[in-house]
Parts: C-alpha cells; structure tokens; sequence
C-alpha cells in the first residue's frame, strides 16, 4: 500500500472513534461545511475530513496562551528568555556539531549561517522544546473555538489536511505549538508545504529530525522573502532633538525600510557604525532595560520579521545570532 495513503487511513481509523467536536467543547457551527468545501476543493473523502476534524480536542490552554504572546511583553523583559548564556553556547555547539549541513544551507541559499542557527534557538532551542500540543488539536480550538482569528486558523487547518495526505505524516501524533507550529523551525502548515525543502533528496521533507532539510528549509524561507546575501540586519543608533520621533516604526511591529538613513540623520539618529546616506532605513524605538533603546534596522531585519511579525523577535534573532558568531569565532 502507498505510504502517504496508508498513513492517511490509518490516521483517520484512529481518530474515527474519537469524541465529537460538540463532545470535547466546540462549537460545531461550521464544521459540516468545512469537511464539505475542503473534500470537495481537494479531492479527499469527506468522512476523513470530518473524522480527522473531530478526533481534535478542545484546549483551553491554547486559548489563553494566544491572547497573551510573548511578543506583548516590552523588550527589557523580552530579551532576557532568549539571549542567554546557555542558549548562545548551546547554539554554538549545535553549529559545531552540525556545521557541514549550517554552511551548505547558507551558502546554497546566501542566508548568514548564525541566522539560520538564532532561529532554531529562538524558535525551540535547538530542538529541545518543540511544542508540547497535538497540532491537530491545536489548529481546530483555535479554527472552531477563537472566533478573532478563525478564517487563518480555518485556513491552517486545511492545509494540515493537505500537509498530512502530501507527506505521509500521522496526523494524531503529530505535535508542536499553540499555533499549530512543527519541528525545530516551528512551520505552519501553509509554511511548511511552501518553503520545506528536501535538502539532502531522500524523498522526504522532514522538520522534525532532518538536520539537512530543517536548515536547508529555514534558509530557503528567507530566501523566498528577500533576503540578501551580505548586507546588514541591524545597528544601533542614538538620537538627539525630537524629529526622530516621527520616523519610528509604529507599535514594535514589522519595520519596513521606509526611509533613508539621509533622512534618519536630518531627524538627529546618529548609528554607531557607518550607513551609507542612500541606504534604505527603519527607526526603531524600544524600552531596554536601562531605558529608551534605537536601533537603525535594514531590509534584512524585515525579512526576519518575515517569520514572525515582530520587531521584537527580529532584534532577538538578530542579537543571538551575533552572539553565537562571536563565541564560535572566539
């Protein structure tokens, strides 16, 4: 029997004596027509669309750990989970112990090597805490029972059908995120099917345990989103007078490169390290710990925010991989 296919059933033989979504407190408004429309718009049976959908349990927990994201706390408090000594070492160690695969991912994509290396220790530490929920689980309280963000998590959702049937995953097993994201680089479903690469051709796209294919597909995402080999991510800066106030990115979200870095000095932002007056530029603003924090950012911090939609996790990246760099090269 084909793997994919076998999998597929065996999945869905599983989670068919499961509770009912109404059973484990969904609402089940919506969910006849969203085993029809993705049956129908796929081409998979709508009793394993429906059995995989109610096989999902409700989890409160992930409720509540969305509407209260890290990413909500200000930097002072923020930055300390991730730029730790033991994360920068650990981070080190994984390069070192897995450098071959680091250095031919960077450089068949052209992604800053300590780039793809900061976002695994971001996202799950390398590997040691990659999501605790069943995805499935997850993706359904989040698609049935959030009602601020259910058309994406609808839409996750199908693409988990998708991703399971393509992949030859095990749906029921399968775990990760409150979001619903897998394997050390934390993909979304969407994700994963668009950007995961089979890096060493063995057949398979896996997230979960291929080193080769977990940093080849992390690189081959910044790739797709824009990134460009050489060029800076960040420098800090200092400002005098009170123009600059108005150039800053809005509310620590995603700083496009709005402006040039002639402007940022006319406004009195001064780097710490030489900008080219024609550079395109973002100001951003955020409380340190010993107050106000600037920093000049480039087009290649967007597209770290590219992963997560936030200033905040794009410094942190960017800081840790700056910090593994140095103490591999120390």
């Amino acid at each position: 029997m084909d793997l994919k296919k076998s999998c597929w059933a065996a999945g869905f033989m599983l989670l068919a004596g499961l509770a009912s979504p109404a059973q484990a407190g969904f609402s089940d408004e919506g969910l006849a027509d969203f085993a029809d429309e993705v049956s129908e718009r796929h081409g998979l049976e709508r009793a394993r669309v429906q059995a995989l959908v109610e096989g999902a349990v409700f989890q409160q927990d992930i409720i509540d750990a969305i509407s209260s994201p890290a990413e909500a706390r200000p930097w002072r408090e923020y930055r300390p989970i991730f730029l730790t000594e033991s994360r920068i070492e650990e981070g080190v160690e994984f390069w070192d112990a897995h450098s071959d695969k680091v250095d031919e991912a960077a450089e068949a994509f052209g992604v800053a090597p300590e780039v793809l290396v900061a976002i695994l220790g971001v996202e799950t530490r390398y590997g040691q805490h990659a999501g605790r929920h069943r995805v499935l689980d997850a993706l359904a309280t989040l698609a049935f029972g959030y009602p601020p963000r259910a058309d994406f998590f609808r839409s996750e959702l199908e693409q988990f059908l998708l991703l399971v049937e393509e992949e030859g995953l095990e749906p029921e097993g399968l775990k990760g995120s409150y979001a619903g994201a897998m394997g050390l680089p934390q993909f979304i479903s969407s994700s994963y099917r668009h950007y995961a690469v089979d890096f060493d051709g063995d057949g398979q796209r896996n997230l979960f345990e291929n080193k080769a294919d977990i940093l080849g597909s992390v690189a081959n995402y910044f790739s797709e989103h824009g990134w460009r080999t050489g060029e800076p991510v960040a420098v800090r800066a200092e400002v005098s007078g009170e123009a600059w106030a108005e150039l800053t990115s809005p509310n620590r979200g995603p700083a496009r490169t709005r402006h040039t870095m002639a402007e940022l000095s006319a406004a009195g932002v001064t780097p710490a390290s030489d900008v080219a007056d024609d550079t395109p530029v973002a100001l951003l603003e955020l409380e340190g710990e010993e107050g106000p924090e600037y920093w000049v950012t480039f087009h290649n911090f967007y597209v770290i925010t590219r992963y997560n939609h936030s200033a905040l996790y794009g410094l942190a990246v960017y800081q840790l991989a700056e910090a593994i760099r140095e103490g591999r090269d120390a």
